[in-house]
């Protein structure tokens, strides 16, 4: 059976929201929080965990972002992630428009509001995160009729789904390299019943043949944003919009840069806490 490593994290000072966005960049399988520990779970052994774990924590504590950290490791069997996850998920209204629940939590929305029925299981975005929200935000400004949409590292599907509600989309492709995440989106674009909009992939950038997008969502860390800036430039189509989100404020300057290499700039900017969304073209 399939087995993870479960690094439990205490920093000080304690910021878990800036923590668990950094630690995103090492593809954790999942992050949770509790009792203020982060708990971050890898399908990997615990010899290839531990260096670049460690190195990333060294490497914050170098920056000045914290002072210390404690790390305690642990090994868990694969199980069923949706009890798991049931006792701790919960509705989240995004704004007036968007909802996002589990299957197993009842609401009764308004005429005018969209509901994105979301059970996630090992993947990141169920809207509990200010970068998810602030993605879902900036979408309804770009959002229109006739789209081609790409979800670039996509989760749980939960912006695919949202561009696919949200308006009468061509067509929504939503790719990402975790085998989890196209489990988790695939049963999760089911369960809104678009799946003859919303094509889930499990697939590099680099293998994607389609181009031309109208919109393109990307909502991870900085890191894969500027490595593959490129990538995404060129897939845009001429006068689309490419939306960004995963983004500390005090890494804006650096982001801009990159992008404008391929002639995109900012023309919008929302904020929630640290975290930021950007719209270029």
């Amino acid at each position: 059976m399939r087995k993870f490593v479960v690094a439990s994290i205490q920093t000080e000072p304690q910021n878990n929201d800036i923590i668990s966005g950094i630690l995103w960049e090492l593809n954790p399988a999942g992050i949770t929080e509790d009792d203020l520990i982060l708990q971050v779970y890898f399908p990997e052994r615990l010899e290839n965990v531990k260096p670049k774990l460690e190195s990333l924590l060294n490497n914050l504590v170098k920056e000045n972002v914290i002072v210390k950290f404690e790390i305690n490791y642990s090994e868990i069997e694969d199980r069923n992630w949706n009890e798991e996850w049931e006792s701790k998920t919960r509705i989240i209204e995004i704004d007036d428009k968007i909802i996002i629940k589990p299957t197993f939590r009842d609401f009764s929305p308004r005429k005018d509001q969209i509901v994105i029925n979301i059970d996630p299981k090992m993947s990141f975005g169920t809207g509990e995160h200010q970068s998810t929200r602030l993605m879902l935000k900036l979408m309804q400004k770009y959002i229109a009729d006739d789209f081609f949409v790409l979800d670039f590292g996509s989760g749980t599907g939960v912006l695919a789904i949202a561009a696919a509600k949200l308006s009468r989309v061509k067509k929504v492709i939503a790719i990402d390299n975790d085998e989890w995440c196209l489990l988790n989106g695939n049963e999760n674009v089911n369960l809104n019943n678009i799946a003859g909009k919303v094509e889930v992939r499990l697939q590099e950038i680099e293998q994607l043949e389609e181009n031309n997008f109208d919109l393109i969502l990307a909502n991870i860390n900085k890191n894969v944003l500027i490595s593959t800036s490129e990538k995404l430039g060129g897939k845009l189509k001429e006068k689309g919009t490419l939306l960004l989100s995963g983004i500390l404020e005090s890494d804006q300057k650096d982001i801009e840069e990159e992008f404008l290499k391929y002639e995109l700039s900012v023309k919008d900017r929302i904020q929630e806490d640290e975290w930021i969304a950007l719209a270029l073209s």
